[in-house]
């Protein structure tokens, strides 16, 4: 499989790089604001034109002389995109003066010696095209003038950066590479997490809350296996949530779950689970993606809060016990060898068909040993069972002469457990009721 050609698009904060990335995948991918900096991380988006497959990054805007710690670690993950970039898209705003911001990105550009096409963003007409001398200064040639929010001028700008990517090899996009989300409150480790399994500061790490908004996308390479890692914003309670853009972050997030195939639930190990995680492991075992208990800070040497944090495992999340549980520390790696593996069970679990006879052989004992109780005055009756679906596991009973309430289906869920290595996959067991026609 070759490598796809990687286009970093860079500028200073609030030129609507987000938005032109949103353009250029034909999708609402990118989180957008008219806040600055809310792109925080590089994140790497699928994209195609004209038959030509390549990958876009979105960068956190550069800024040359940063007022906080933070805004400097966004510069140099901006610099790092570049270094790995076959291309680069510079970013400025057509209806400003160019600031030293935008000087600083040039200047980068012209000692990277990496190929790039030089945009006037917000050109939304020919009024504004004709006053774009200002950015020759730069040095970098003529500006390509687009307005990536109305459209105006995308398309050439595409076919124009196309002709820059380099010649590769036919790209063969492999579908089969498992998924895995990491979730979990803000600051519980999430991206340290992710930086540790790529080898190398992909994502920004910071003590203040929240630093991830959009959902960060890598293929990194597990024990030789690939895997794509997606960290995702901390999914906070509706309440908690204070402003449109987290509230897209959020929704992002629960997009991801809803796609992937494992779920990586972050607990912090000095504080425990709480009622969040609670609410974090219901929505993941609704979307049926599979379910790993990752308990952060492992390393801490107070006992009793590690004692805490089992306890409160034990007590909070008691209906996700089939959940495998890890105990690491993100960022030392301590334990985190087991990783690989305990996501393969967790795949292979997700993946297991129960014969049918099989299934209605076991069915029928457990019926006959514990019949379902009397309903409404009707004792229900189990005549048939079929798995319909995995991952996640599905199982459809026909019944017949009542309904099974949820407590029966439990008890069908557990017998199926106890019978089957389900670790780590929510298993769906479902009634039908039997027509009388079908007697």
């Amino acid at each position: 499989m070759s490598r796809l050609p990687v286009v970093v698009i860079l500028g200073r904060p609030n030129v609507g790089k987000s938005t032109l990335v949103n353009r250029i995948v034909r999708r609402k991918a990118a989180v957008v604001d008219e806040q600055a900096g809310v792109t925080r991380d590089r994140r790497e988006f699928p994209a195609d034109w004209g038959g030509r497959d390549f990958v876009v990054i979105d960068t956190g805007g550069w800024e040359a002389r940063p007022g906080e710690e933070l805004t400097a670690d966004i510069r140099e993950q901006a610099e790092i995109a570049v270094g790995g970039a076959d291309v680069v898209v510079f970013v400025t705003d057509g209806t400003a003066d160019l600031t030293d911001d935008d000087v600083g990105v040039a200047r980068i550009l012209q000692q990277s010696g990496v190929p790039y096409l030089f945009v006037a963003n917000k050109v939304d007409g020919p009024s504004v095209e004709s006053d774009l001398a200002h950015l020759w200064s730069l040095g970098l040639g003529e500006p390509f003038p687009v307005s990536a929010l109305h459209g105006r001028n995308t398309g050439e700008f595409l076919e124009r950066l196309i002709e820059l990517l380099p010649e590769v090899g036919e790209a063969v996009a492999d579908t089969s590479i498992p998924s895995l989300a990491i979730f979990g409150r803000p600051n519980v480790g999430k991206s340290t997490l992710l930086n540790r399994l790529a080898g190398e500061d992909r994502v920004l790490v910071s003590d203040v809350p929240g630093t991830t908004r959009d959902p960060i996308n890598l293929v990194v390479e597990l024990d030789g296996e690939a895997f794509e890692i997606i960290d995702t914003a901390g999914i906070k309670r509706r309440t908690k949530i204070t402003d449109d853009v987290e509230r897209y972050a959020v929704m992002r997030a629960r997009e991801v779950l809803s796609q992937a195939d494992v779920a990586l639930l972050m607990i912090d190990g000095t504080r425990g689970a709480t009622h969040q995680e609670q609410r974090l492991a219901e929505e993941i075992v609704k979307s049926g993606a599979g379910l790993i208990l990752v308990l952060n800070k492992w390393d801490i040497r107070n006992e009793d809060e590690r004692l805490h944090t089992e306890d409160s495992v034990a007590d909070r999340l008691a209906f996700v016990d089939w959940a495998p549980i890890l105990r690491v520390s993100a960022l030392s790696g301590s334990r985190l060898v087991r990783l690989p593996a305990t996501v393969r069970t967790v795949l292979g679990n997700r993946r297991r068909r129960i014969a049918t006879p099989e299934l209605n052989r076991l069915i029928r004992s457990w019926q006959e040993a514990h019949p379902p109780p009397v309903r409404k005055n009707k004792r229900p009756h189990i005549i048939y069972a079929v798995q319909a679906e995995t991952e996640p596991p599905t199982f459809i009973l026909f019944v017949r002469g009542g309904e099974l309430g949820p407590d029966y289906l439990r008890f069908i869920e557990r017998r199926l457990r106890e019978s089957f290595d389900f670790t780590g996959t929510p298993v769906r067991v479902v009634a039908r009721k039997r027509p009388r026609s079908d007697r």
